[in-house]
């Protein structure tokens, strides 16, 4: 039975020191634009939620960190999350590269700004 967790401390505490490092360094990138954002688990991941609404979903696996979902975006976007995206809307960054900051900050953005109400 897997394990249930009560926060996002605890879901990334349960993980040996190299993903544990790696989900540390994405949730702090993730805050640098949503740092009000609350944290929760859902569906067994760590969960960055806005105004009570889930918003992005950060998961550790064996070899990779899962970052969900994927918002469209333009060409530039699109061609940069080419080589992370394994399902239409997951990232799978891969455990021996350096973490593309700059993406998840775009990332992030991209679903802030699609969550957004249109005036």
């Amino acid at each position: 039975m897997a394990a249930k967790f009560g926060s996002v401390d605890e879901y990334i505490g349960s993980f040996g020191d190299d993903i544990r490092d790696r989900l540390e360094d994405i949730r702090r990138t993730i805050r640098t634009v949503i740092p009000d954002a609350s944290e929760k688990i859902s569906y067994d991941m760590a969960t960055f939620t806005v105004g009570g609404k889930a918003l992005v979903y950060l998961a550790g696996w064996k070899h990779h960190i899962s970052v969900y979902p994927v918002p469209a975006g333009d060409d530039q976007f699109e061609q940069a999350v080419a080589r992370y995206r394994v399902e239409k809307g997951t990232l799978k960054l891969p455990l021996s590269e350096p973490v593309p900051h700059e993406l998840i900050e775009r990332l992030v953005a991209l679903l802030v700004a699609q969550r957004a109400p249109s005036d």
